[in-house]
């Protein structure tokens, strides 16, 4: 390929990573939100964030992104600019899903640690913030790196709206050259090297997140050979 040609790849490379750090803000913010109303003491609060969770999970992302840039403006007035659309819709649509990984993790914690805060006193929002979220966040890493992994591969969609993101360009390199092993093999290897790259900073922040809660990750042991019944031990004694 030309340096022309290279340069638009690297352009979609970086749209790709702006609009999968925005839409990773937008639905983590939104996961936890929605996850933590989820569990709230009050059933309205519940509803809400029930509601929310099921309808967006319930939806297409290509469906959302299109309601978002085509529809909104003629039911509101105002248009997005293809990144922020993109943004939104694949920030509510993939919070929906973080929004469960949230509630999981959260009543998956020890019913005593909750006894042990309101036995010293604690208000709910104390007991979810000193007790609560610092044991359950570890355990929400794993299943976040892999929707990180799926919001990676979701930004592709943006492209139905003539957004220059990876895939984007990838096709119009394509056309120019008229080589589609060639060029959709580069876009494979990058999409790889990204995930890649967000599957190891994910672990990494793992890693700290459970040392600083005195813990580490669950590493994998050599079985011990269960010994033959009636066989000899050393010493004569069993």
């Amino acid at each position: 390929m030309t340096s022309g040609l290279w340069e638009l790849v690297l352009h979609g490379v970086w749209v790709t990573v702006q609009l999968l750090v925005l839409s990773a803000l937008l639905g983590a913010v939104v996961a936890f939100a929605a996850g933590i109303g989820r569990t709230h003491r009050r059933w309205i609060v519940r509803f809400v964030a029930g509601l929310y969770t099921e309808v967006f999970r319930g939806t297409s992302a290509l469906v959302m992104i299109f309601w978002v840039f085509f529809v909104l403006p003629l039911a509101f007035g105002w248009q997005l600019v293809p990144l922020w659309a993109g943004t939104l819709a694949l920030g509510l649509t993939y919070g929906a899903y973080g929004a469960e990984i949230v509630r999981g993790a959260l009543i998956a914690v020890d019913p005593a640690q909750k006894e042990g805060g309101i036995a010293l006193g604690f208000t709910p929002a104390q007991r979810l913030r000193k007790i609560v979220l610092p044991q359950a966040v570890p355990e929400m890493i794993p299943p976040f790196s892999n929707l990180l992994i799926e919001l990676l591969k979701g930004t592709a969609l943006v492209s139905v709206m003539g957004m220059g993101d990876l895939a984007f360009s990838g096709n119009l390199v394509r056309l120019a050259l008229q080589e589609s092993a060639e060029i959709y093999t580069y876009v494979l290897l990058i999409y790889f090297v990204i995930a890649f790259l967000l599957t190891r900073g994910m672990r990494a922040l793992e890693r700290k997140l459970k040392a600083g809660v005195g813990r580490a990750p669950v590493k994998e042991k050599a079985v011990a050979v269960a010994e033959p019944a009636g066989a000899p031990v050393a010493g004569g004694v069993r």
